[in-house]
């Protein structure tokens, strides 16, 4: 995890994520799409819910590098497990968090009736912080435009 995570929070109980997390100004935040475990067909993959958790993490792993990121630098992660039995909860989570590591970002983990593809067992979600680099020329540079002065009424 990069330095806007706070790993321990004094009088909170020991647990295997970070229980809050602070980003600065000086960073980027990247929001991530539901990442799910789908293989370069299109379709879900992976039969367990170690597999499809891992295939996920995959996927959120390009989604993140293609916006400049990693998963290093994620500072909050939503996992959505479809199961109301604990242990395929504790399954994925334990999937993620060896990939993640201890502590893993701040996070909830949530059982859900059902997700969006058939045989769709997990999908994630991210927030990441990145370093901001300056930019020469601004936000002009970045998008061509000139932009407006926003005028108040």
């Amino acid at each position: 995890m990069n330095s806007a995570v706070v790993p321990r929070i004094p009088g909170l109980a020991p647990a295997p994520y970070a229980h809050a997390a602070s980003v600065s100004s000086t960073f980027r935040l990247i929001f991530t799409a539901g990442a799910c475990p789908l293989g370069e067909d299109g379709g879900v993959a992976g039969e367990s819910y170690t597999d499809q958790a891992l295939l996920a993490l995959e996927n959120l792993r390009r989604a993140l590098e293609g916006s400049g990121a990693s998963l290093a630098e994620i500072v909050q992660l939503r996992v959505l497990v479809a199961s109301a039995q604990r242990r395929d909860l504790v399954e994925t989570w334990d999937a993620v968090a060896q990939i993640l590591g201890d502590p893993a970002p701040p996070g909830t983990l949530m059982g859900v009736t059902m997700l969006g593809y058939p045989d769709q067992l997990v999908e994630l979600e991210a927030v990441a912080a990145v370093v901001r680099r300056p930019v020469r020329g601004g936000w002009r540079a970045l998008t061509g435009r000139r932009g407006r002065r926003w005028r108040s009424p």
